[in-house]
């Protein structure tokens, strides 16, 4: 510890009070990318940058967020105007439905005239399906419970056949349109247009209401629709719930991939966790390469998802201990994810701190960035630890330091600022999941979750029940991904765990967090 403490010493000392400024030349040769969007917030918040500089840069930023819009209107007084605004809904609308620009059309003029009517029901459920959907899913909450009547098997069918029933059977349950609701467990149509996680949407739904046999019918139809292997696992773990088949945990031990679904899956078969990929990179300088350059980052994802870029090719660039990340970042789109990497870079630093520590920033980090030290996020959350900038700041001046945002680019002083933040959070959670809400989503956002009646108590499925039924899609996706990593790296690290504790201890307050009595 002593070791690790002159470590923090070093780094606290070394670097310059000042912060850094940029010149708009500087900034405007940067190529477009959400790392020069970073810099522009930067350039904006500069006292020295004028208004006219500002009503120009802005025109070079590839997404705006708000950071950069309330740093261009202190500057200029006026919202940025530039020609990549996001598209109205209404534009949103028009090619993702499955209608023509006539139905479209229709479908507008439709739901004027059923708003109007004296018997919306009755004239609503006569339309085509793609017009029902359009007019329930633009009609306003109001005006939905005037169509919260019971429909038909036949007429449910048919509105599964549209496109745009994905967000309609969203708007039947989370406002409780009971009568309405009653249809999801009707089996959709065989030619049904939904998504696998609008299947998935309805199968817990129906599970949550004990149809395990309408539940079952969407799980299956999630499983063989979705895209990502993750969300074919997560339907066949749930299947299981619902039908008690042990057969449904076989195509989990076939899975390629490694989520909290295939553990669990392991667990309850009393299996070896599969294998993943550790690379032992050479020592050896990049000249080409700055690890703590977020530009040299966006240079190389332009290289990396160029339409038949040689990834092989590619990661040779990058095979060196300093470019870890960039490697296997490389390596898994190469494998298009079948390879599963868990690098442990950054030894020196880490192999100070208690290995449960080293895990859980470890299983943060692959989350975050893959262990890309210049990584910047669409809200400017920076480097390897993905830490915002009010965060940055906080703990700056709870550590008593001055600190320009780029030195979060150093790998080594995020892990320091990661571990101040985790201690706090670790005064008051103890279990990793929560840990992981509390990193993503803030421990505010965690402790009026985990306080809930209806969240993480024992009963029925729990706690895989509360974890999926989150709103917060962000966190609950992360939260399982992070557990994940923790429980690997603790292995790796010489600790011997399962999963499976770790959830089983989720409806304990005694063993989970300091909010719950």
């Amino acid at each position: 510890m002593k070791s690790f403490l002159f470590i923090l010493f070093l780094l606290v000392f070394s670097y310059s009070a000042e912060a850094k400024t940029f010149t708009y030349d500087q900034v405007h040769q940067m190529p477009t990318s959400i790392e020069k969007d970073y810099y522009i917030w930067r350039y904006l918040s500069q006292s020295t940058t004028t208004a006219d500089q500002a009503r120009s840069i802005i025109h070079e930023t590839h997404h705006l967020n708000d950071k950069l819009i309330g740093s261009y209107k202190r500057k200029t007084g006026t919202a940025p105007r530039i020609s990549h605004k996001p598209m109205p809904y209404s534009q949103q609308l028009k090619p993702q439905t499955d209608g023509s620009s006539q139905s479209w059309r229709i479908g507008s003029a439709k739901l004027q005239s059923i708003i109007r009517s004296n018997t919306p029901f009755g004239e609503w459920s006569q339309e085509e399906p793609f017009v029902q959907c359009y007019v329930f899913n633009n009609c306003g909450a109001a005006k939905r419970k005037s169509l919260n009547q019971q429909i038909s098997k036949q007429q449910y069918q048919r509105m599964t056949t549209s496109k745009a029933f994905n967000k309609s059977a969203k708007l039947i349950m989370s406002e409780k349109l009971n009568n309405l609701t009653n249809a999801l467990y009707y089996p959709p149509d065989p030619n049904n247009a939904l998504t696998s996680n609008t299947h998935f949407d309805i199968g817990m739904y129906a599970l949550m209401h004990n149809n395990n046999q309408s539940a079952a019918i969407y799980f299956d139809q999630a499983r063989q629709k979705a895209e990502k292997q993750n969300e074919a696992d997560r339907a066949a773990f749930w299947l299981y719930q619902a039908t008690g088949n042990k057969g449904y945990l076989n195509h989990l031990l076939k899975s390629y991939d490694v989520n909290m679904y295939t553990l669990i899956a392991r667990d309850i078969m009393n299996i070896r966790y599969p294998k993943t990929i550790t690379p032992t990179l050479p020592k050896r300088d990049l000249p080409h390469y700055n690890s703590q350059n977020p530009i040299h980052w966006a240079n190389i994802k332009l290289k990396l998802f160029k339409p038949g870029a040689n990834l092989n090719s590619l990661a040779g660039q990058y095979e060196s201990e300093e470019a870890i990340g960039v490697y296997s970042y490389i390596k898994t789109e190469e494998s298009k994810k079948r390879s599963i990497y868990y690098p442990m870079p950054y030894r020196d630093i880490m192999s100070q701190l208690p290995k449960e520590r080293q895990a859980l920033i470890y299983a943060i980090a692959r989350q975050e960035s893959r262990f890309v030290p210049a990584s910047v996020s669409r809200s400017f959350a920076l480097g390897m630890m993905q830490i915002m900038p009010f965060l940055v700041e906080h703990i700056a001046k709870q550590r008593g330091e001055n600190i320009d945002l780029d030195e979060m680019f150093d790998p080594h002083k995020a892990i320091i600022y990661a571990n101040h933040h985790l201690n706090y959070l670790t005064e008051y959670l103890y279990n990793p999941l929560f840990i992981a809400y509390a990193y993503n989503g803030g421990i505010g956002f965690t402790k009026r979750l985990i306080q809930r009646d209806d969240y993480f108590r024992k009963g029925a499925y729990e706690p895989y029940l509360s974890m999926e039924k989150m709103t917060n899609e962000e966190a609950r996706e992360y939260g399982k991904k992070v557990l994940t990593n923790y429980v690997i790296y603790l292995n790796k690290l010489g600790v011997s765990a399962r999963i499976s504790p770790f959830l089983q201890s989720l409806t304990d307050p005694s063993r989970t967090d300091n909010f719950r009595r």
